[in-house]
């Protein structure tokens, strides 16, 4: 199949372009996916839903492009995201709001004294921020109608210059040493949704890239712009490089944000390749995740410690010391220190496509939140534009990892306990236009 909107639809078909596009062009274009999704494990069982998002997320969006002569275009992507099952532009998982344990109880974050005494009074309250904030809840914040992607640039003889919201160089290594190209439950990205181990898109960025001899490369830099802060709170730096030689592909990319504090915050380093192998592609990855500052989490302490009804019940002192206790243990158990491994296999067939793969993170602090998987997916080709799709991913969580499957456009959640696996089997259609 081809892949999608990865690499090709978001900077480098851009820099490709040809005589055939020299005049002023604006295209509509999207995907519409949906179909029947059964997924195992969580809190009330087993969920069946119709969803949105089986193999891609449904969008749409304009593309325009003008030659304004002398080897130079000017472009631009507004692209939208939807979902197709209702026709809203956001989703929560089939786990809802609810947070792994060891986020979401006082022993799992490991309160003690007055901090776990109040904690069933403090955690749903803290939690409920969290969950949109942080990514449970999936779709736009800060009413972006452009969720996906908004930028304008210049193509140029020496290279194309774009801002706006884009994808992160990281996260396109990424995306093309996927052997499922982020398509599915199956895909690399699954097993480390929550929370997010790679920055997939972000705002306020500029980013520079060339294509040549075989070689594709970009830098990117974003401007944090958090309200009320100094110049490197939010502020990110990135980068990639991609060499496709005959019958196989390298690449690298590095991704490094800081918080809202300019504390420095989740960092990657990605490798990739892929090589043609009897009449497939063989896919592998391997991804460094780093994170000993999360962000968005600093103001806990504060607004636990200034609760009237804690200050009330423990004295102004006391309700300090336990939003203190708080802000620690929230930051602790948002921490990251992992890798995420990835092995997949492609092969095309006249109208069949059949990607298998293998998925591990590993998480390396104490906690051990490490989670595998593995699957099949299957996909029937009805014309270039529509295909039927089959998905079967198995989670299987160690330690007090709680992932369970999504697929591409939602997030699985959480199991209904630290340790306890997912199946997911889905059933789809796959419009293009």
């Amino acid at each position: 199949m081809k892949k999608l909107t990865l690499v090709a639809t978001a900077m480098m078909g851009l820099l490709s372009a040809t005589g055939a596009m020299a005049q002023s062009t604006v295209t509509l274009y999207g995907i519409l996916d949906g179909g029947l999704n059964h997924i195992t494990g969580l809190q009330n069982g087993s969920a069946t839903r119709i969803d949105s998002g089986i193999m891609d997320g449904s969008r749409f969006g304009l593309r325009g492009t003008e030659d304004i002569g002398g080897g130079y275009k000017a472009i631009f992507t507004l692209e939208n995201r939807l979902e197709l099952d209702t026709g809203s532009v956001s989703n929560r998982p089939p786990s809802g709001a609810q947070l792994p344990d060891r986020m979401s109880s006082a022993a799992g974050l490991g309160l003690t004294g007055a901090a776990a005494a109040v904690a069933p009074l403090v955690i749903p309250t803290v939690n409920a921020v969290i969950a949109d904030s942080l990514g449970v809840n999936v779709g736009p914040t800060g009413n972006r109608l452009f969720d996906r992607q908004a930028f304008v640039g210049l193509v140029t003889p020496v290279g194309a210059l774009t801002l706006g919201r884009q994808y992160t160089p990281g996260y396109l290594v990424g995306a093309t040493f996927d052997a499922s190209q982020t398509q599915s439950s199956l895909a690399a990205g699954q097993v480390a949704s929550f929370p997010p181990s790679i920055d997939i898109r972000l705002s306020n960025t500029i980013q520079y890239a060339i294509q040549t001899s075989g070689i594709t490369a970009t830098l990117m830099y974003g401007a944090g712009e958090v309200a009320g802060q100094g110049s490197s709170a939010g502020r990110f730096f990135g980068g990639m490089v991609m060499y496709k030689g005959d019958g196989f592909a390298v690449g690298y990319g590095r991704n490094q944000r800081n918080n809202e504090l300019g504390q420095k915050s989740l960092e990657n380093n990605v490798f990739g390749g892929s090589v043609d192998v009897g009449p497939g592609t063989l896919y592998g990855q391997y991804a460094t995740i780093k994170d000993e500052n999360p962000t968005n989490l600093s103001t806990i302490g504060t607004q636990v410690g200034s609760s009237p009804a804690l200050i009330a019940r423990l004295g102004a002192a006391g309700a300090a010391a336990v939003g203190a206790a708080f802000q620690n243990a929230y930051n602790n158990a948002f921490q990251q220190d992992a890798y995420l491994a990835h092995i997949g296999y492609k092969l095309t067939s006249g109208v069949h496509t059949w990607v298998v793969a293998y998925n591990r993170l590993k998480d390396k602090r104490p906690n051990n939140a490490s989670t595998n998987s593995y699957g099949a997916t299957y996909t029937y080709a009805l014309s270039k534009r529509t295909n039927l799709n089959a998905v079967l991913t198995r989670f299987n969580n160690q330690g007090t990892g709680q992932a369970a499957p999504g697929e591409a456009g939602f997030l699985g959640g959480v199991t209904s306990a630290a340790g306890v696996g997912s199946t997911n089997v889905a059933f789809g259609i796959n419009h293009k236009f």
